[in-house]
């Protein structure tokens, strides 16, 4: 048998650890359905693993967050004026 490794249809290969990783500019996290506990409020980074990554560093568990209500996200190339500085939160 032969395996190829070239990308299935031309594809380029994908970064496994950033594919499934989702940041957003402005966020609300919710705790509820409701909408009546936020658990945060600002930039977020959802990780592929469901953990949300805070720009302080702490991390909230998928079993705490019920949705999250984004206002922009970001491509892995946007960089608007008004972003996170990436130094200071390691993003």
């Amino acid at each position: 048998m032969v395996i190829s490794t070239d990308p299935p249809f031309g594809l380029p290969e994908l970064d496994e650890a950033n594919a499934l990783v989702r940041t957003y500019e402005e966020a609300l996290v919710y705790a509820d359905l409701d909408g009546e506990t936020v658990l945060h409020e600002g930039p977020a980074r959802v990780l592929g693993t469901g953990w949300v990554e805070l720009p302080s560093g702490r991390m909230l568990s998928p079993d705490a967050v019920h949705h999250i209500d984004p206002a922009t996200e970001l491509g892995e190339d946007d960089e608007p004026a008004d972003r996170l500085d990436t130094t200071e939160t390691g993003w």
